[in-house]
């Protein structure tokens, strides 16, 4: 062993070097209180093998579990960087940042989903950061070491609380547990989301969304009360990230993401919403006309008249989705023929709407959106060609998804 790295309930962490490999490991002692119990201490090692079989990038590799001199060990992967406790501790967060931790952690989670394997103590201590922006979720597993003993086992098994009344500790952090897990009850996936959920919530707001001075008063707002809107904590969040940590915290877990996959899929998506929308304002040219190719091929030279810049100007107060950030960028851009296509994308969107409210007996099975062309071939707008019609598709996702939660 050459270091202490750290230490906490679930054990101490050492530096240590791998002589036969020549490498650096992290060797973690457990504590003899939490592996005393036969069989906690076997339903640990299990997950823990599952967990060292993932082979995913955002999960710490596990090398070997055993017991020397009445110590038992795990060695894993040491990870050159800091935790996100850490991390958040010296700044706040850019969103980019946010979301590029988020995605990984969500990643990791729906590998470890998808094995039967449920994390149950997600918080900022177990994510790591390495200096590449590579981010690693630790300790799967652990938590089954604070489980009790119950007759069957299984991925549901019940993850409870222990109070240290002595210390006014919890074994499994109260401000990251999901209500169910703070109450005693079976847990599954969707406490890892959770979990997650008030990570993604912190990062932003640099806070927790539960927090009080005991154990005890923040289980109690956890179980009765709603976190404070980000809107007043971090108003420069997107409204579409604000609603998708929302629907991860929600106490009932009817309500959440049913799947870590589902939460993902949003993340990513409204990642490179973001992600294009900065494209188009970097290219955006300040001149006040434009150049649009006509029928015949020539050119001619168009201006944006002051109704339709005050137009797009009301849409870019709200500007919040693909297409809202598409209609501001090009309007920026000035490309005249962009804006007219996303009008009548615009107008067919409306109009779906508009026939399912006035008959809810019609019934939209299909809609296609055709690919986009650069008839110019222009290398720095040839980007629009797959960007709009993806910002297109996630607008109509989003429709269809409120349809379907009215409905």
């Amino acid at each position: 062993m050459l270091s202490l790295l750290g230490s906490g309930g679930m054990g101490e962490v050492y530096l240590a070097e791998d002589t036969r490999l020549k490498r650096k490991v992290a060797l973690k002692l457990l504590p003899a209180e939490l592996t005393a119990n036969s069989d906690r201490l076997r339903r640990f090692e299990q997950e823990a093998q599952a967990a060292s079989a993932l082979n995913h990038p955002n999960i710490i590799t596990i090398h070997e579990i055993g017991k020397v001199d009445g110590l038992n060990f795990i060695v894993t992967e040491f990870i050159a960087g800091e935790t996100l406790r850490g991390r958040m501790a010296k700044e706040r967060m850019d969103l980019p940042a946010v979301l590029d931790v988020a995605i990984q952690a969500a990643s990791a989670l729906t590998a470890a989903h998808a094995a039967g394997i449920v994390h149950r103590d997600l918080k900022p201590e177990n994510i790591m950061l390495r200096p590449d922006r590579l981010i690693k979720v630790l300790d799967f597993g652990l938590a089954k070491l604070t489980e009790p003993r119950t007759a069957n086992v299984d991925s549901e098994a019940q993850t409870v609380a222990r109070v240290d009344t002595k210390m006014g500790t919890v074994m499994g952090t109260a401000q990251y547990m999901s209500p169910e897990q703070a109450r005693g009850l079976k847990v599954d996936a969707r406490t890892d989301i959770f979990s997650l959920g008030v990570v993604l919530y912190e990062m932003l707001a640099g806070r927790a969304p539960f927090t009080g001075e005991t154990t005890a008063d923040i289980i109690s707002l956890l179980l009765h009360k709603e976190p404070q809107p980000l809107s007043t904590l971090a108003p420069d969040t997107p409204a579409e990230l604000q609603s998708i940590i929302s629907k991860a915290l929600r106490k009932d877990k009817d309500e959440r993401y049913q799947t870590v996959k589902d939460l993902l899929i949003d993340l990513t998506t409204l990642k490179h919403e973001l992600e294009f929308s900065a494209k188009l304002e970097r290219s955006a040219a300040p001149k006040s006309h434009v150049s649009a190719s006509t029928a015949s091929g020539g050119q001619s030279s168009a201006t944006i008249d002051q109704s339709v810049a005050s137009t797009l100007e009301v849409g870019k107060a709200h500007a919040t989705s693909s297409a809202e950030y598409l209609i501001t960028g090009i309007k920026q851009h000035k490309l005249v023929a962009m804006i007219a296509l996303l009008v009548i994308a615009a107008g067919v969107v409306g109009l779906a709407a508009y026939l399912r409210t006035r008959n809810p007996e019609v019934n939209i099975e299909s809609i296609a959106v055709l690919p986009f062309v650069n008839p110019n071939n222009d290398p720095n707008t040839e980007y629009l060609s797959d960007g709009i019609p993806e910002s297109i598709i996630n607008s109509l996702k989003r429709w269809m998804r409120r349809r379907w939660q009215k409905s």
